[in-house]
């Protein structure tokens, strides 16, 4: 657990020592009991434990439905109000480009009057780099709690981003080899990235109609923080766009690739045809010399042998230059 008093008239951060035996919980309730009017908190957790939440649910007044959602991290992006408490679902998202997965974790944020809740589950942690930014823009953590909210989701959206850019790249890789010469099979690795990019747009297409209202002018917050969630918005915006751009093309590439292997097939089909019509010919002659009859055309002469065979060749090379020809070999 983390926990940072921010001063409204300055934007200056006061980090709390969460150092102790009990995870700093009781660090930082003590402090939030002390809370000034002009201050509020940002408590920070990392997968707690049902019973760390539960503690510091009931000092904030959480509603338990929040409190059970936070833990069980399985919600799609989201936002309840909970009476003077609102509670945003969202999807964190990031890409392994040595076995081009893409994971998601989740990060719930509570804000009320005088604080914001962060829970986080899954190995990537956006409220580090969004504390970041806070400190560097005091002004921002001037507006209170929704500059928290602000700060997390702009994090979350640039990943987003970063992530739907790396797959792009290998989606280009890909189509480069769907339409070489090579003849290999890429529909396993086309099927397992667009299962990826599917993964992808469940985490993000909720998510847009979630940050909506927040590029409103609301009652409960300052007029200042809606330009910085109007900017959130249109980027996340843009990469939804992105995402089902890279939905559809890579439906097409599988599409063009299961084409191809199509057309592969027909060749090789039409390599074995045109190889048995070319064999047809000699089995065909030898099949009538072999009938042993005892009255047969130039059985008995003495070039018959030689002139079988030369009509094996001919007939054979005859059709192999039309297949030739025609392109079935």
């Amino acid at each position: 657990m983390e926990c940072v008093i921010y001063r409204e008239q300055t934007g200056a951060g006061e980090r709390i020592d969460c150092r102790q035996a009990d995870g700093g919980s009781q660090a930082a309730l003590n402090r939030l009991a002390g809370l000034k009017p002009d201050e509020f908190a940002w408590i920070r957790m990392d997968g707690p434990r049902q019973e760390d939440l539960q503690r510091m649910g009931e000092h904030l007044n959480l509603h338990p439905l929040a409190i059970e959602d936070a833990v069980q991290a399985h919600q799609r992006p989201k936002q309840e109000h909970y009476g003077d408490v609102l509670a945003v679902a969202l999807k964190t998202l990031w890409f392994i480009e040595q076995t081009a997965d893409v994971e998601t974790g989740e990060v719930m944020i509570f804000l009320g009057p005088s604080f914001a809740l962060t829970v986080r589950h899954g190995a990537t942690d956006p409220t580090v780099e969004a504390e970041r930014r806070l400190a560097q823009q005091p002004d921002m953590a001037q507006l209170g709690p929704p500059a928290v909210l602000h700060a997390v989701t702009d994090v979350i959206v640039d990943a987003y981003a970063q992530a739907a850019a790396q797959v792009r790249t290998d989606l280009t890789e890909l189509e480069r080899h769907v339409f070489s010469p090579a003849r290999d099979d890429l529909t396993e690795r086309i099927y397992s990235l667009k299962r990826e990019v599917v993964e992808f747009r469940d985490a993000i297409q909720p998510l847009v109609p979630v940050m909506q209202p927040f590029t409103t002018v609301r009652e409960d917050w300052p007029r200042q923080v809606v330009p910085y969630f109007r900017d959130v918005a249109d980027h996340l915006t843009r990469t939804d766009a992105e995402v089902r751009a890279l939905d559809d093309l890579l439906g097409s590439a599988l599409d063009a690739h299961l084409a191809k292997v199509s057309t592969w097939q027909n060749d090789d089909m039409r390599r074995i045809s045109a190889w048995a019509a070319i064999l047809a010919i000699p089995t065909m002659v030898a099949g009538i010399y072999g009938m042993n009859f005892a009255h047969m055309p130039e059985l008995d002469w003495r070039y018959g042998y030689p002139c079988a065979l030369a009509a094996m060749a001919l007939g054979a090379g005859l059709l192999y230059r039309a297949f030739r020809r025609n392109g079935w070999l």
